[in-house]
């Protein structure tokens, strides 16, 4: 690898690292026509598919040039730090020599914003075209979205790649305003709403029969800020509710704000405890998978307890609906029972078709029992028997079991 290129890369993938939205998942078919690549095989790990694959992305930014202050940003136009681009010749050389080498699976490419909105679109779009086109690549690519780039580019970025991601960056209007005046939330929403309609309208014509190209397949995603501003987890969870209801991303991605040099003195002076950022997938997964609302999840103007997971959180505010019977509850009662998950729960309503389900059968389903016996009734366990309306219930699920000592 030429100096220069070695050069570039070491600042551009460190610059890429705060970029949390480069999941691979939703794309398990190779692309026709395609002689190398594949968004299926298996490489170096590093990311996660749905299937619990491990796939390995190059992720890089075409350049850490910008023309924006975020001031959350260590990009921003007046950080001082190192700067560096890649040529699109490089980012397309790099991308098949790291695959050819098993290195890699796919590739994750974002930039900074250079001269303007549509030239960095333009840029970003011309790499994954050539790597299609040129290589005869198949396999992942997901590519950064530049909100307010011209549609055309945006409708061209789709086809190309396999998941598209605009950042919302932070989570309320107000945030923006104070930290990256320059962006826009309806703008940013805008081009959501435009990758949302071209992927309907791509599944709309395959379904009725056309030969339509399949319009960046594995959906779209997007990352907020957390930390950055004192935005309580309400408000950070309600922009997420609004987003999968209206924009149908595939996914929501939290990146606790990392301090940087030079800050702005309205930024704070540490990280989030990661914790905050942990518990705020576990909340975006009972909206998404467990049939919760905002509100249930987490008060009004006030943040998700951190001791604690928040469906749990939810079920020792709400005692009165417990003991659940998970011989006769509905689905989405049973999905409300703290440490048993969605595939528990259909695994519950498959074998309670055969017969009663016992303490024996729970622990067999793989649920949590430790945390679930308190809160569920079966055919040879009663919780209200237990421990239920006692007042220390919270501290005796937080309790550790004592470890034996060593001698």
């Amino acid at each position: 690898m030429k100096k220069d290129v070695r050069a570039k890369l070491e600042i551009l993938a460190d610059a890429a690292k705060y970029d949390a939205s480069c999941a691979s998942s939703g794309s398990n078919t190779t692309r026709a026509g395609s002689e190398i690549g594949s968004t299926e095989g298996m490489g170096i790990c590093h990311s996660y598919t749905p299937d619990g694959r491990c796939v390995s992305l190059l992720k890089i930014l075409l350049t850490n040039y910008c023309i924006f202050d975020c001031q959350y940003c260590v990009n921003r136009i007046s950080s001082d730090t190192p700067r560096a681009r890649f040529t699109n010749d490089e980012v397309i050389w790099l991308t098949m020599e790291f695959y050819k080498r098993n290195y890699i699976e796919g590739l994750f490419l974002s930039s900074g914003i250079i001269q303007n909105s549509d030239y960095t679109m333009e840029q970003l779009v011309d790499v994954a075209k050539r790597l299609r086109t040129e290589q005869h690549y198949g396999g992942y690519i997901h590519l950064k979205t530049i909100p307010g780039a011209d549609q055309k580019l945006i409708d061209e970025a789709g086809v190309w790649a396999d998941r598209l991601s605009v950042n919302i960056e932070l989570p309320t209007e107000r945030d923006l305003v104070q930290l990256a005046p320059e962006k826009k939330k309806l703008e940013i929403v805008d081009t959501m709403q435009a990758v949302k309609l071209k992927i309907d309208e791509s599944k709309e014509d395959r379904q009725k029969g056309f030969k339509a190209p399949r319009y960046a397949p594995a959906g779209q995603s997007t990352q907020m800020i957390v930390g950055a501003t004192d935005t309580h987890d309400s408000e950070i969870l309600r922009t997420t509710s609004e987003l999968y209801a209206g924009q149908k991303l595939r996914r929501v991605y939290y990146s606790a704000y990392s301090p940087i040099p030079h800050a702005d003195a309205r930024l704070p002076g540490k990280s989030p405890p990661l914790v905050r950022e942990h518990r705020l997938y576990q909340a975006d997964w009972l909206l998404r998978f467990y049939e919760f609302h905002v509100d249930e999840v987490v008060a009004p103007e006030t943040d998700l307890d951190l001791e604690i997971d928040p469906k749990l959180a939810w079920a020792l505010r709400n005692r009165e609906r417990f003991p659940i019977d998970v011989n006769r509850a509905a689905k989405n009662e049973l999905l409300r029972i703290p440490g048993v998950g969605a595939r528990s729960v259909q695994r519950i309503l498959d074998l309670r078709r055969h017969r009663s389900i016992t303490v024996a059968d729970m622990k067999k389903l793989r649920v949590v029992w430790s945390r679930a016996k308190f809160f569920v009734l079966t055919s040879d366990f009663n919780a209200a028997l237990n421990q239920l309306d006692q007042d220390d219930l919270r501290a005796q699920i937080l309790r550790k079991p004592k470890q034996l000592e060593l001698f």
